[in-house]
This record gives C-alpha cells, sequence and structure tokens, in this order.
C-alpha cells in the first residue's frame, strides 16, 4: 500500500507523462503516430484521475 504522499507523486507523475505525451502528438505529422500518442495520453490521464480520487480518500483499492 503506497502512503498519501507515494500516490500523489505517482499521480503527478501520471499527469506529466500525459502532458508529454500530448505535447509530442501536437508535433508528429504521422496522423498514425498522433492517435496512438492522444490515446496513450488519454490513458494515463485517466489513470491519474482514478488514482487522485483514490488518495482523496485516503483508501487503498485493494
Amino acid at each position: 500500500m503506497m502512503s498519501a504522499g507515494e500516490t500523489h507523486g505517482r499521480v503527478r507523475q501520471l499527469r506529466e507523462k500525459a502532458q508529454e505525451l500530448s505535447n509530442a502528438a501536437e508535433r508528429s505529422t504521422d496522423p498514425e503516430e498522433r492517435r496512438r500518442l492522444q490515446e496513450k495520453a488519454r490513458r494515463l490521464r485517466e489513470q491519474s484521475e482514478k488514482e487522485g480520487k483514490i488518495d482523496d480518500r485516503g483508501m487503498d483499492p485493494m
């Protein structure tokens, strides 16, 4: 089980990575690569939101 501080740090890392992927997608000239990067960024944002909600409640999902 992660502490609240560890979870917060992980959520921040996920959001930063999602932003990096979104930026890379914007720079990509290949439509398929752009789509793939945007999808991966979307999944990471969803995961960070889910983990952030768990952290806000102070609960472990397991």
